[in-house]
């Protein structure tokens, strides 16, 4: 296989994975008293006539309304949900309800000690002074993404043979696109050294089969929250040099398999993204995020470097000192910031997130695969010989 992104980007990595294992093992005892502060013939072949919705920063909070019938067919759903969503969703799920039923929260606060109670007024008067039709917006997209993870994990794909391998992923393929969902939504999707190694084996299966997109994103409020902390602390102090070493070929590997990918990837950003899920979003091909995205990289606050070859693809993307700013300084993104960098293709509304990036995507889909392949490699193959230049 040819790789197609930055061909300097292995050897980087390798040399930036070596000093990054001296700085772990140093932080490491550090790490058990940390706790973070957030959680046919090619030239003959007849292209179909694709139409693509028109590309644009989206501004406006509100993009679209829903109907009573569609706001009452959400709550027919949500009674039909055979998985407990988790507390924080039923109070959100709550908490739009009132807002669009009732408008904003007016009621007396309870008490201290009516914790049930407290913990729903609380969540209704956070929503503030929401419309009641932005409310309902929110409410009928909220049950559908938990009727669709839902339907998700319980539809058979063409890739029933290998998906059992997968422990902490959702994998499916239809019109023409692997998904490949990060799912571990209890724990914000944090990367395990298990993720690590499924995600791997997701990008070599995707790379094979017949799809002409590969997109990643998250399962849940968040896309993710980086590296999983809480591995390291349950390393014996006598095996800790010897399972940073493997664990740190893990992540060369894996980070390798994104250098060398050869169909476009795209990443959809459905949530906070936090640590090693930001620097990554210089080797996907086109970034999507939901307005309520925030992007940040805390290594300073960690004693270690940036990794996923950042060092070498932000300032790239968007400059030295603003990447700088980024990943050393460890400054925070909003959605719109991150747009403004450079580091994210475009922003929609919460509301219309899903649906406005899958129809975009759908349409992508429809072109010749073999012809994206081509443009990847000869766009990449410019700035090999820009950067070798």
């Amino acid at each position: 296989m040819i790789p197609r992104r930055f061909s300097a980007l292995r050897a980087f990595s390798e040399v930036a994975s070596a000093s990054r294992l001296d700085g772990m093992i140093s932080a490491i005892s550090q790490l058990a008293r940390w706790r973070p502060p957030i959680p046919g013939s090619l030239w003959k072949r007849q292209l179909p006539a694709v139409s693509f919705p028109a590309l644009q920063l989206h501004t406006t909070s509100m993009a679209m309304r829903v109907s009573q019938e569609d706001f009452e067919k959400a709550k027919e759903q949500v009674s039909l949900l055979k998985k407990d969503p988790g507390n924080e969703v039923k109070l959100k799920l709550y908490a739009l309800f009132k807002q669009a039923t009732e408008g904003p929260c007016t009621t007396p606060k309870p008490g201290m000690l009516d914790f049930v109670k407290k913990a729903k007024w609380d969540a209704w008067n956070a929503l503030g002074s929401l419309p009641k039709d932005a409310a309902r917006q929110n409410y009928v997209d909220l049950v559908s993404s938990l009727v669709s993870s839902e339907s998700l994990s319980q539809k058979k794909t063409s890739f029933n043979d290998t998906q059992s391998e997968y422990k902490t992923l959702i994998v499916t393929k239809e019109d023409n696109i692997t998904k490949i969902m990060l799912n571990r939504p209890s724990q914000k999707n944090a990367i395990n050294i298990q993720m690590y190694k499924d995600i791997t084996l997701a990008l070599e299966a995707a790379e094979k089969d017949d799809s002409s997109l590969t997109v990643i994103t998250g399962n849940g409020e968040y896309y993710s929250s980086g590296n999983d902390l809480s591995e390291p602390l349950k390393i014996p102090p006598d095996e800790i040099q010897k399972k940073l070493e493997e664990n740190m070929q893990i992540l060369r590997t894996f980070i390798d398999h994104f250098i060398d990918f050869s169909k476009p990837l795209v990443a959809l950003v459905n949530g906070p993204a936090i640590g090693i899920s930001v620097t990554l979003l210089g080797l996907f091909d086109i970034v999507y995020a939901t307005d309520r995205a925030t992007f940040h990289t805390p290594f300073i606050h960690l004693g270690l470097c940036p990794e996923a070859c950042s060092s070498f693809t932000f300032p790239k993307i968007m400059g030295s000192v603003k990447a700088a700013e980024i990943l050393i300084f460890g400054r925070k993104l909003t959605a719109q910031e991150a747009y403004a960098r450079g580091l994210v293709t475009e922003v929609f509304p919460e509301s219309t997130f899903q649906k406005e990036v899958w129809t975009r995507l759908k349409a992508y889909s429809q072109l010749p695969p073999v012809f994206l392949v081509i443009i990847l490699l000869i766009q990449q193959m410019e700035k090999t010989i820009f950067t070798l230049s």
